[in-house]
């Protein structure tokens, strides 16, 4: 028997159904079930439980990023597999079934893993501050042969305000030619698209049918491709997503309190996190609160049980227990309302924002911003501002691509909260084992192969 799970991001379901033709179809044939979301419900920590089959307190991933403390650095979507602590799905496997192989096509922590066969996104980095779109895969040597097969990965389209349905299709592309060149046991291959105008436009948007027509032909399609060739499919989503109207700027109200050290970089404020009493690492509807001064520990949670957009504040041991996801944790983990989500926002004039602030660099800001979806709208000419700073990248010159707005209420989608209703719950499609947990699909892809 061999297996492929196509992640779909964002799917619940509320959005099946006549914009969802072929998914729809899956899902009646082979059995739908919802599931309670992981905590926190993004997409570094899904995956973790999702591929070893246990909760943060034992894997570590308590978000898409959180402070080191250590090294008094917060470091966000890091891709080394050894960050996620356990045996994982595909080593199991291997030590059951003497022949197994395994594709992890895209998703997340895929760099250093003992897969066979592995693509990520990676950009390449010279010493010069230039920055390359590319892709890392394993072994090395398919990075040069898929990307003369299909071309360079549309990087733009994978994140950014640019990011749509081709990113996505590269992807499915990507685990056709995997499987035509090496026909491996497992496929798991991440689909985002439709992550991308659910956070930017909200589920209620009108344009989201035409998105889910768009997502719904290229699942089609794999599926199909997949059937062919004698191989099951499972279609399971990490999260659904819940309309927003509301940002809060924790780090505003911990600056109001005194609690958090900025410091002028050329002009600018960057965030201190080392020096500062307290501050918050915002991750769409959850955020890490991370306290250097125990004085002010019940200050804290006080100032955030007060918080209007603030509806439940945690521990990390009630969450996790004593072990690597509390040490990683923040010191509370505020969760917000359904109608709400968390900025890193630290600076209150905008014109002193961090040079990083409007641009894309996920890797910079000490949080999520679902904003880099966007074009700053009070920019007349962005086009043009684009051409600019690509002209000056290919004269080898540098600059910055600020384009990237600091309106934060126009974020319509988000996730991150464990109590959703059951129509915005994630959805698994084709299994038959019971699914209640995001750790029970580990099971589940494990009952498959043991039929």
């Amino acid at each position: 028997m061999r297996l492929a799970v196509i992640n779909l991001v964002g799917l619940s379901r509320s959005l099946l159904g006549e914009h969802m033709p072929g998914v729809t179809s899956f899902a009646e044939k082979h059995g739908l079930q919802t599931y309670a979301p992981a905590f926190p419900a993004v997409t570094c920590t899904a995956q973790s439980s999702i591929v070893t089959g246990t909760s943060p307190a034992q894997h570590g991933v308590v978000a898409n990023g959180w402070y080191d403390r250590e090294n008094a650095e917060v470091r966000f979507w890091k891709q080394s597999n050894h960050i996620v602590k356990g045996e994982k799905l595909w080593d199991r496997l291997r030590r059951e079934i003497p022949s197994f192989t395994c594709a992890k096509l895209f998703w997340w922590y895929n760099m250093h893993s003992s897969v066979d066969f592995a693509i990520t996104p990676r950009p390449i980095y010279p010493a010069d501050g230039r920055k390359i779109f590319d892709v890392h895969t394993q072994p090395m040597k398919m990075r040069d042969e898929i990307k003369k097969d299909l071309g360079p990965f549309p990087f733009q389209a994978f994140w950014g305000p640019a990011a749509g349905i081709a990113s996505s299709e590269w992807i499915a592309a990507s685990a056709k030619w995997v499987e035509e060149k090496h026909s491996p046991t497992l496929s798991l291959v991440y689909l985002p698209h439709l992550d991308y105008p659910l956070q930017k436009d909200g589920p209620l948007a009108t344009s989201i049918p035409g998105e889910l027509r768009n997502i719904d032909k290229l699942v089609t399609d794999l599926v199909s491709y997949y059937e062919s060739r004698s191989i099951r499919v499972l279609i399971l989503s990490e999260y659904g997503i819940s309309a927003v109207t509301r940002p809060i700027h924790l780090n505003h109200l911990f600056r109001e309190k005194g609690w958090i050290q900025v410091k002028d970089e050329l002009g600018l404020e960057t965030l201190d996190c080392g020096a500062s009493r307290a501050f918050a690492i915002a991750d769409h509807q959850i955020a890490h609160i991370y306290i250097n001064d125990a004085s002010i520990r019940d200050e804290v949670r006080d100032l955030l049980g007060k918080t209007p957009g603030v509806d439940e504040v945690r521990s990390p041991e009630e969450l996790w227990g004593k072990g690597i996801a509390s040490k990683r944790g923040g010191d509370f983990v505020a969760i917000s309302t359904a109608d709400a989500w968390f900025t890193y926002y630290f600076w209150k004039d905008d014109t002193l924002a961090p040079d990083y602030a409007r641009t894309i660099d996920i890797h910079r800001k000490p949080g999520y911003d679902p904003c880099e979806l966007f074009v700053d709208p009070n920019i007349s000419f962005p086009k043009l501002r684009i051409a600019k700073f690509l002209l000056k990248k290919k004269l080898g010159l540098r600059g910055l691509l600020d384009i990237i707005p600091l309106d934060s209420s126009l974020v319509k989608g988000s996730h991150g909260r464990d109590a959703v209703p059951d129509d915005e719950r994630p959805v698994i499609l084709g299994a038959k084992h019971e699914v209640t947990t995001a750790e029970d699909i580990h099971q589940a892809i494990l009952a498959m192969f043991r039929e």
